[in-house]
């Protein structure tokens, strides 16, 4: 019992841990040394003005660069409006009141480099003018050319730092205003130490709320800029598993007529060899192993409540329904073939379909009342689309997207390995084009075997 009582006084009291009171005044202290003291001579210029604003941003090119030196501007006016209101409080004055307004004026500068050590030169300015005041009964202890100096130079590095640190100025601002008043009193007759701090706790209160403000922007943007990628994935796979869904019954369908002909070819055959029969049941084998793992896959890219349309996929010769439809919820378009026309891939013809059937919604949604243009060319190798229309007309405004519609037409032109571009025309118009390549029957034979 005595052994443990013993131990229990010789352990250091350095692990004990500390009371939230000293905790408080420690991150206190650490805060202000941090805010005002440390590092406090690092070179910060100011930045210049950001010029891609909807204000600024319709200026021209040399107006633009010289609005960039605004907050520049801003802070040498306010340090010659100090050094002005220095010199008309002091009638005149002599040399050294000249100098004390200098004084100033330099410490309102000097927050274009050094913000903390403005700071800091700005609560020299005070007493230091007190010194040559010709008027012992004015204004004490803020004499006219310290008041303003201390408050723009108050306003301009609260601007320039955090709201933290523009408290801790305000604090000490407001302790040495109490202690001139409250020592140096002496045939004053009036002090604005009151006056000062309520002028000041205003000035930083605006600013405080600008930081705020400020910041909060930043992270709309930024979430609004995380949204927007989001948003654009989401729709990117979307836009995939329709396609999946899409090619699912057209890959479906040929891989059935691949397997029922496999069966039924050694029927049709009198008498065929064994090596024959064997080689038709592989064929029909692997397409039907073919057509379970694409149901397996499909089944992962398919929402629970998705139903297979009963209605067969659309063809390029469906294309005249479709402007039809179009041309009655009021798109004037006009539609050209060229070429041999002939038949295509089941794929290609349905990527074809949708790609022309969105140039034209977007045209509906993006420049309402204009004329649109659609051209299919049947040439060699392949298949092209050309989809154009005007600039928007009326009094209908047309409708925000987000130009999803153009990253599925790129997502169906690149499954395809084809070529598309979409700009904007020199009439103000939009312009879609594409090429989507279909090998020759020869080549097709040839990558078969």
């Amino acid at each position: 019992m005595t052994e443990t009582i013993q131990t229990q006084m010789t352990q250091p009291r350095a692990g004990r841990p500390r009371s939230p009171e000293f905790q408080l005044a420690m991150d206190v202290s650490r805060g202000l040394w941090q805010d005002l003291f440390h590092d406090a001579f690092a070179v910060r210029p100011l930045p210049r003005m950001r010029t891609d604003g909807p204000v600024l941003r319709s200026l021209p090119p040399r107006l633009r660069e010289g609005a960039a030196l605004l907050p520049h501007a801003l802070v040498v006016l306010a340090a010659l409006i100090t050094l002005l209101i220095s010199l008309a409080a002091n009638g005149g004055g002599d040399l050294m009141q000249f100098l004390t307004g200098v004084m100033g004026m330099g410490a309102v500068l000097l927050t274009l480099l050094r913000p903390v050590v403005a700071f800091w030169s700005s609560m020299v300015v005070p007493p230091v003018t007190a010194q040559y005041m010709s008027w012992w009964d004015s204004d004490w202890p803020w004499a006219p050319g310290a008041f303003a100096t201390q408050l723009a130079v108050l306003t301009v590095v609260a601007m320039r730092t955090r709201p933290r640190t523009a408290a801790w100025m305000w604090t000490l601002t407001a302790a040495y205003g109490f202690v001139m008043q409250g020592f140096f009193i002496s045939g004053h007759y009036y002090t604005n130490t009151m006056p000062f701090l309520f002028v000041s706790a205003l000035t930083l209160l605006v600013v405080t709320v600008w930081h705020v403000r400020r910041e909060a922007v930043q992270k709309v943007t930024a979430q609004q800029t995380v949204t927007a990628h989001e948003r654009s994935k989401r729709t990117l796979l979307e836009e995939r598993t329709t396609i999946a869904r899409e090619l699912h019954d057209v890959v479906a369908h040929h891989m059935s007529v691949v397997a029922i002909q496999a069966e039924a070819a050694p029927y049709r055959v009198e008498n065929p060899p064994p090596e024959l029969e064997y080689a038709f049941k592989v064929i029909r084998e692997n397409a039907v192993i073919a057509l379970s793992e694409l149901r397996r896959v499909l089944g992962v890219v398919r929402a629970e409540d998705y139903e297979a349309p009963d209605a067969p996929l659309p063809k390029l010769a469906d294309l005249d329904r479709l402007l039809e439809n179009v041309r009655d919820a009021g798109l004037r378009v006009d539609s050209t073939v060229t070429g041999a026309v002939r038949e295509l891939p089941q794929g290609v013809e349905l990527s074809a379909y949708r790609i022309v059937q969105e140039a034209l919604s977007n045209s509906l949604r993006h420049a309402p009342g204009a004329p649109a243009k659609v051209e299919v060319s049947y040439v060699l190798g392949g298949l092209g689309l050309r989809m154009v229309n005007g600039p928007a007309t009326g009094l209908v405004k047309p409708s925000p997207g987000a130009g999803h519609g153009i990253t599925g037409m790129r997502e169906r032109v690149s499954m395809l390995d084809g070529e598309m571009t979409a700009e904007a025309t020199d009439d103000g118009g939009y312009e879609v084009a594409v090429f989507l390549p279909v090998p020759s029957a020869a080549a097709s034979t040839e990558d078969t075997a």
